[in-house]
């Protein structure tokens, strides 16, 4: 077979689905709420749909916000519960996506290709939906990324020009046809590549205040952003005629129902040309910001060290090494950590500093007298190991057999309290572990069973009851087709 790179990419393209999936396959192991009558996966839908919506190219998506406007989604599948049912079943959905809880807070896929050679090998595909990032005000806020962003479309991974512009002409052609509910549709696709188109800008930016060595500025960066000044350009004027279709549609209709979805349509369109404003400001500013960087970088001095990855860099290949070879690692690793101990002086005008403090104020008495807390000794065993030998020479009953009432009486004469510790043991001999007695590896075991007669009041220990008659049991060797072996 031969590589097919399509087959890959769209493996990878469903991939995104997979956690939602996931929520409504999980959602019966939620202990505090019964989450049967929600459907989570449509929930994570709405919250997606919210963040791509809510975020810019400056700032994300503000936590409570999202939440806020998803909560109505969630309370019209079950009217009948809490608004705190609902609260924790949003926040459930929504970290979920984030994926809270793991390390690196990646999904994970496991998928198969064709190498060159005609071999099958199993790689690792890492995503994300949801993420939560730090603006560079200091506010955090929530990411769509751009797999959230196919999944809200429904499409696979294309290209994101190339689909804005077949989405806006196919808004084009709907509004002509009158299809409002249609269009619709393709205008709230429209938008979500708007947004997707502005991400990938705003990451190649991101990326050159980090290192602008890490991206092409040379000829693809320049290349990207006067493509995207003209796909701007060529959208404001594809738009402005849209909103003109639709006023006029809006305007001219007497019937209720399709005046209300033009003006819908109308808010859609306004919002795409207002960020397809922010992001042809940005794309302007693009090269200052470059140059900004490149001076900012090369006259900053060396770069730091990369900060240490205690997990991934020390913790984990550890584990996978035997103790003796592990040991120096550890030992170099802490002893650099650790670093040196401070002296409490530092300089000879902190010494003198030290030296003419007062003294503490000496009380002239002990001190307070605490009083201590004693915690109770524990109780003494009932039985000692001299009674259980005892009862052990009573109960060694192999080849005969005695009743309890006899057992008593004999072990009353030895101590007074071996009687009650032989009716203990001849009472759990009614039902025998065989089982365990095997797993032990005991030669025999204790049996007992009722006469059908009371113990008389007479009998010492305070012992009363059903009289039993008790036995040894021998436990033989195994037989075939025998799992808990037999008794004799």
């Amino acid at each position: 077979m031969e590589p097919d790179e399509g087959f890959v990419r769209r493996v990878k393209a469903l991939a995104f689905t997979a956690p939602l999936h996931e929520l409504d396959a999980h959602k019966g192991r939620l202990d505090w709420a019964d989450a049967s009558v929600y459907h989570m996966a449509e929930i994570a839908l709405a919250i997606l749909d919210q963040v791509a919506l809510a975020m810019d190219f400056d700032y994300g998506a503000e936590r409570l916000v999202v939440l806020d406007r998803v909560l109505p989604y969630v309370r019209v599948q079950a009217p009948d519960r809490s608004r705190d049912e609902h609260e924790r079943v949003a926040t459930w959905v929504l970290e979920k996506l984030i994926n809270v809880g793991t390390i690196d807070r990646l999904f994970r896929l496991v998928y198969g290709e064709i190498d060159q050679e005609g071999a099958y090998l199993r790689r690792d595909f890492d995503f994300r939906l949801l993420e939560e990032r730090r603006s560079r005000d200091g506010r955090v806020g929530l990411r769509a990324s751009d797999g959230a962003i196919n999944v809200l479309v429904g499409a696979l991974d294309t290209d994101v020009e190339s689909a804005q512009v077949a989405a806006e002409v196919k808004l084009q052609n709907l509004i002509q046809r009158g299809l409002l509910a249609d269009a619709r549709l393709a205008a709230q696709q429209a938008r979500y590549r708007t947004i997707q188109y502005g991400e990938t800008i705003r990451r190649r930016l991101d990326a050159t205040r980090r290192d602008v060595r890490l991206v092409d500025w040379s000829q693809e960066i320049p290349e990207l952003l006067d493509s995207a000044l003209n796909h701007i350009e060529q959208r404001f004027v594809m738009e402005e005629a849209i909103l003109r279709t639709i006023t006029i549609a809006r305007d001219e209709s007497v019937d209720e129902d399709h005046k209300r979805q033009a003006a819908n349509l109308v808010d859609i369109v306004r919002d795409c040309m207002r960020r397809h404003t922010q992001l042809q400001s940005r794309l302007q500013s693009a090269r200052a910001v470059f140059r900004e960087e490149q001076d900012r970088q090369q006259f900053s001095g060396r770069p730091q060290r990369a900060a240490f990855n205690l997990f991934g860099q020390l913790l984990s290949p550890l584990l996978a090494l035997p103790v003796p070879k592990a040991i120096g690692p550890l030992e170099k690793f802490f002893s650099a950590a650790s670093g040196l101990e401070a002296p409490d002086v530092l300089s000879l005008p902190g010494l003198v500093d030290l030296l003419q403090q007062p003294g503490p104020l000496r009380d002239g008495t002990a001190g307070p007298v605490y009083q201590p807390d004693l915690s109770p000794l524990p109780d003494p065993l009932r039985f000692d190991e001299s009674l259980w030998a005892e009862a052990d020479r009573l109960l060694d009953l192999v080849g005969t057999e005695r009743t309890l009432g006899q057992l008593l009486t004999e072990a009353a004469s030895i101590h007074p309290e071996l009687p009650r510790l032989v009716a203990l043991r001849a009472h759990r001999a009614v039902a025998p572990d065989l089982g365990e007695a095997r797993r032990h590896a005991r030669p025999q075991v204790l049996v007992a069973a009722p006469t059908g007669s009371l113990l008389s009041a007479e009998h010492p220990g305070g012992v009363h009851g059903d009289d039993l008659v008790v036995s040894t049991a021998v436990i033989t060797q195994d037989v075939p087709g025998d799992q808990e072996g037999t008794a004799s």
